[in-house]
């Protein structure tokens, strides 16, 4: 809170070798000049003396009294943190309201905002010199290493390449143009759709990283085989992607490799068997169906299988696959023959001995000698990577605290609840938000941490309390909602009366300390005429706005209007 003080607080930031020292920027200053208009006084000063910035602005001219009148406002951030302050001085001493106090506490709180910003943008400028600079070192590195660095500009269409990048096709530094349509003009025309496409999916957010072999065309003219890999490394605030790096690397040894080995079976044989995963060449038959005419010991380890078992057919392959991605599996291997564009595909196995597993296959078909297709691929085993994602993904819809689903899972499961209710019609749902009351003063008389303590506990003892088909998560702060389907407002407030006693009845136990709880719940249901389950969830929060008003360990319903 503002606070009338000695005048020596007005004394500026230290100027020792403490910390960093930077001039505000025009917003600040311009708060400044708002603030002493604001209040009429002498000067105004907004001091930042936070560790990462140090320096003051100033409005206005010191009043010649030894001993002005001044009052200070600290300046802190989101998480508390002190800034600052934002200081007043006068030569006359003045009155000042609570109304004058909440108007500078709110100044401040605007100059606290200001400041963190300053901060964000200071620290993307730095990670993008880090960038650079990376960028640098790495092209340095990888130097006569028979791979370069490109640098593309999304939004320009521009292109740099490093020196090295130029030399894998014959050209000198000074050669090759920075347009990107130019570069496009490089590829073998049968790659160039399938470049543009991995790397619009890039772009779109759809891979993590772009990587693909083409060919593509050198000075002399003739054509090399490369694979080019690389990262969207700044998007816009919409997700749009402004900036690419990547390496491009000269594969053609490795291609020529491939084809020789290809003409020696039991080299094959010998380096394939030695691959985890399955290596196969299968062919169609001109009549309907295909034949594996060529499969890696890996067959087993990934489908349980022998090669006898595939040799005459790929029916054998298809009744391991799940049922729910079998449709997925024929069809992307349909178009991937028809269009001959390279096949890849993440699906499920049903093994006898390994259960439920998952696989990722991928392919390149092509045009035989008797205008049939012919498959050379691999299929690997991406089971941990499959059960990371779903880990991380698990992790990202949790509130950490409480382990409840976070407010972003659980608005998307409203939502689903909402599509089925208005499918399948039926009792519908009722929604209730729950807050915990007198939750911020048990956090200034007991610590944030029996806070935290408080919030699992009820956490805990909501879950006891619901059915299997029921949802339940953590909205923010003490507040937590539920939807409970197919229930009607009056078995709603049976529910939430019960929660009432179950959590008046178990107050909270901390070295040998009972603290008392109780909960006020706003209930609403959740309608077919509802556009979005954000309008459910709004009057639920109204009708916990009126239990709180109302005296608090209350229960209070909203109805659709």
């Amino acid at each position: 809170m503002p606070v009338i003080g000695d005048p020596s607080l007005t004394r500026p930031a230290d100027d020792g070798a403490g910390g960093a020292h930077c001039e505000p920027d025009g917003s600040l200053n311009r708060l400044v000049r708002l603030t002493r208009r604001l209040f009429s006084v002498d000067v105004a000063i907004l001091v930042c003396s936070d560790a990462d910035d140090a320096w003051q602005a100033v409005d206005g001219t010191p009043p010649p009294e030894s001993q002005p009148w001044a009052i200070e406002c600290p300046v802190r951030a989101a998480n508390g943190r002190l800034l600052g302050g934002l200081r007043l001085l006068h030569g006359q001493a003045r009155g000042f309201t609570d109304e004058d106090n909440q108007a500078l506490k709110d100044l401040a709180d605007l100059a606290a905002m200001a400041i963190e910003q300053r901060h964000v943008r200071s620290g993307e400028r730095g990670g993008e010199d880090t960038w650079r600079e990376e960028a640098r070192k790495l092209s340095l590195a990888i130097a006569g290493s028979g791979t370069g660095v490109w640098d593309r500009n999304v939004v320009t269409g521009e292109i740099t390449y490093s020196p090295g990048w130029k030399a894998l096709l014959g050209y000198s530094d000074s050669e090759l143009t920075t347009r990107i349509e130019d570069a496009y003009t490089r590829l073998h025309p049968d790659d160039l759709d399938y470049v543009r496409a991995a790397m619009q999916d890039h772009f779109d957010g759809k891979t993590e990283s772009y990587e693909v072999e083409h060919r593509i065309r050198c000075k002399d003219g003739s054509y090399k085989w490369i694979c080019s890999r690389g990262k969207v490394i700044s998007r816009d605030h919409s997700g749009k992607a402004l900036r690419m790096m990547g390496t491009t690397t000269d594969i053609s040894a490795v291609r020529a490799m491939s084809d020789r080995l290809k003409r020696t079976a039991d080299l094959v044989v010998n380096l394939t068997d030695a691959v985890p995963g399955l290596v196969f060449q299968c062919r169609a038959v001109p009549e309907g169906g295909s034949w594996f005419s060529y499969v890696s010991a890996g067959i087993w380890d990934t489908f349980e299988l022998t090669a006898d078992d595939v040799r005459a057919s790929t029916t054998a392959i298809e009744q391991r696959i799940h049922p729910e991605d079998l449709p997925a599996y024929r069809s992307s291997l349909q178009k991937a023959a028809a269009a001959l564009t390279p096949w890849h595909l993440e699906f499920r196995v049903c093994l006898p001995l390994q259960g439920v597993q998952w696989r990722q296959g991928d392919a390149s078909p092509r045009r035989d000698a008797d205008n049939g297709v012919v498959w050379h691929g691999f299929v690997t085993d991406i089971t941990d990577r499959k059960r990371a994602e779903f880990e991380l993904r698990e992790h990202a819809a949790t509130d950490a605290l409480t382990t409840l689903p976070n407010r972003r899972h659980f608005m998307s499961r409203i939502a689903a609840e909402l599509t089925r209710i208005k499918g399948h019609g039926g009792l519908g749902s009722a929604v209730l938000m729950c807050d915990l009351d007198h939750f911020k003063h048990i956090n200034d008389t007991w610590g944030h941490a029996i806070g935290d303590g408080v919030l699992q506990h009820f956490a805990n003892m909501l879950r006891t309390q619901l059915r299997d088909t029921d949802l339940v998560g953590r909205i923010g702060g003490e507040e937590f909602a539920v939807v409970l389907p197919d229930t009607d407002i009056e078995s709603a407030h049976r529910f939430a009366r019960n929660v009432q006693r179950r959590i008046a009845d178990t107050p909270y136990l901390s070295d040998g300390r009972h603290i008392p709880l109780t909960v006020s719940i706003g209930i609403s249901a959740l309608h077919t005429k509802d556009d979005d389950a954000e309008l459910a969830l709004s009057r639920s929060d109204r009708a916990l706005y009126y239990a709180k008003q109302r005296g608090r360990n209350r229960i209070e319903s909203v109805f659709f209007r």
